[in-house]
C-alpha cells in the first residue's frame, strides 16, 4: 500500500526531527558550552520543563517507530487477508499520531513562552529576566540585548535553540497531522478494497 510508505516516510522525517529537538533542548543547559550556569541554577526556568527532550523528543519517537513500522505490518492478517490487516494497522497509528501532536505541542507552547520572556541573565541590577516584560519586543530589538553580560550571548543562544526547538515541533505537528489523514484514508480504502476482493472472508 502507498499509504503505508508514505507514512514510513513520516516516521524517517519524525525519527531524525525528534533526535534533533533532543540536541537542541541539551545545548540550552551550556550556553557557550559552559556547564557552570546549568550548576548553579542561572538557566531559565523553561529549559527545565525538557519539551524538546521530552515533549518533541522521546514521546515523538513512538509515532515514529510506529509509522516506520507500518509497512511490515498485517495486524496478523485480519481475518487471514493482509489488505485488512493493513487497513487495521494504519486505523492505528492515528492514535500514535495523535500522540506525537501532543508531545510536539508541549515543545512548541513552551518553546513560544521562553522565546517571549526571555532569558535569564546578569544584569547591572543582577540576575533577572530584563525582557519580560517587552512582551517579545525584544527579539527585533538588538541593541537591548547587551543588558545580559552573562552568561555571554546567552541571548542569541536562548534564541537560536528555543527558535530551532518552536520550528522543529511545529514541522513535527504538520507531519502528525499529515499522516492522521493518511491513516484515515489508508484505513479505509484497504478495509473496502478487502471488502471487494475477498469473497471468503468479511473484515
Amino acid at each position: 500500500m502507498c499509504f503505508t510508505k508514505c507514512a514510513r516516510c513520516i516516521g524517517c522525517f519524525l525519527l531524525a526531527l525528534a533526535i534533533l529537538c533532543i540536541i537542541a533542548n541539551i545545548l540550552l543547559f551550556f550556553p557557550n558550552g559552559e556547564t557552570q550556569w546549568a550548576s548553579s541554577n542561572q538557566l531559565t526556568n523553561y529549559v527545565w520543563y525538557f519539551h524538546g527532550i521530552g515533549g518533541a523528543g522521546i514521546v515523538m519517537l513512538l509515532p515514529a517507530f510506529v509509522f516506520i513500522g507500518l509497512e511490515q505490518e498485517d495486524c496478523c492478517g485480519c481475518c487471514g487477508h493482509r489488505t485488512c490487516g493493513k487497513s487495521c494497522a494504519m486505523l492505528g497509528s492515528i492514535v500514535a499520531a495523535l500522540i506525537g501532536i501532543a508531545g510536539a505541542g508541549y515543545c512548541l507552547i513552551i518553546s513560544a513562552l521562553a522565546l517571549v520572556r526571555g532569558p535569564r541573565c546578569n544584569t547591572s541590577s543582577g540576575w533577572r529576566y530584563p525582557f519580560e516584560n517587552t512582551n517579545g519586543n525584544y527579539l527585533t530589538d538588538y541593541s537591548t540585548w547587551s543588558q545580559c553580560t552573562e552568561p555571554n550571548n546567552v541571548v542569541v543562544w536562548n534564541v537560536t535553540l528555543f527558535s530551532i526547538l518552536l520550528g522543529l515541533s511545529g514541522i513535527q505537528i504538520i507531519l502528525c497531522l499529515i499522516q492522521v489523514i493518511n491513516g484515515i484514508i489508508g484505513g479505509l480504502c484497504g478495509a473496502c478494497c478487502c471488502k471487494q476482493n475477498s469473497q471468503t472472508y468479511q473484515c
